[in-house]
C-alpha cells in the first residue's frame, strides 16, 4: 500500500501504518527526518518544487528526478507500506504515487487509478510536469495527462489529509 500525507503528518502516518520505505519529494528536503523505525537506506529524498515550468531560484522537476522516484518504488519489497509525502500533501506526493501506481501496475488502465486517486482525496492535484515525465518514462502515450484532466480540477485547500492509494 502506498500512503500520501504531508510532512506535518509523516511522523504519525508512518507511525500509524507501519511503513518501511518514505518517499520525500519536496524543495527543501533537508528539513525533513526520517522516521526512526525506518532504515536510511529505505528514505529518498528529491529535492524539487511544486512547479510546472522553469523559474529562477527554483528546482524544476525532471526526467531525471522522476526516474529517481521510479527507481526507488521499484526496490519496494511491498511487504510494508511505502509513504510518500511532499509539503503540503497535494501535488508533488500525489503526482509521484499516480506515477508509482500506474508503474507498479503496467497493464492496469490509468484512467481507473485516476478516478481511485481523486476518490481517495478530492484535494489531491497531482503536479501535471511530473505526470508527464512519468507517462513518458512509462511509455503510457500521454493517458496518464488524460486521466488527470478527466478527473478534474481538486478541491482547494491549504494542506491535504493522508489517504491510501491502492495498488490493485
Amino acid at each position: 500500500m502506498i500512503h500520501v500525507c504531508s510532512l506535518a503528518a509523516l511522523p504519525e502516518i508512518v507511525r500509524m501504518t507501519g511503513a518501511s520505505h518514505v518517499l520525500t519529494v519536496m524543495g527543501n528536503v533537508h528539513q525533513v527526518q526520517r522516521p526512526p523505525s525506518v532504515l536510511a537506506v529505505n528514505h529518498l529524498k528529491v529535492s524539487m518544487d511544486d512547479i510546472t515550468e522553469p523559474m529562477e531560484g527554483y528546482t524544476t522537476p525532471s526526467e531525471l528526478h522522476v526516474e529517481q522516484v521510479l527507481n526507488f518504488v521499484r526496490g519496494w519489497a511491498r511487504t510494508a507500506p511505502l509513504v510518500i509525502h511532499c509539503y503540503a500533501g497535494v501535488s508533488r506526493s500525489t503526482a509521484s504515487a499516480f506515477a508509482a501506481a500506474c508503474m507498479l501496475n503496467p497493464h492496469r488502465d490509468e484512467m481507473e487509478i485516476a478516478r481511485k486517486l481523486r476518490a481517495a482525496s478530492p484535494i489531491a492535484s497531482p503536479n501535471k510536469l511530473i505526470v508527464s515525465l512519468a507517462d513518458k518514462a512509462l511509455g503510457r502515450d500521454g493517458r496518464m495527462i488524460r486521466a488527470l484532466e478527466s478527473i478534474g480540477p481538486a478541491t482547494m485547500m491549504v494542506e491535504g489529509k493522508p489517504f491510501l492509494v491502492e495498488l490493485e
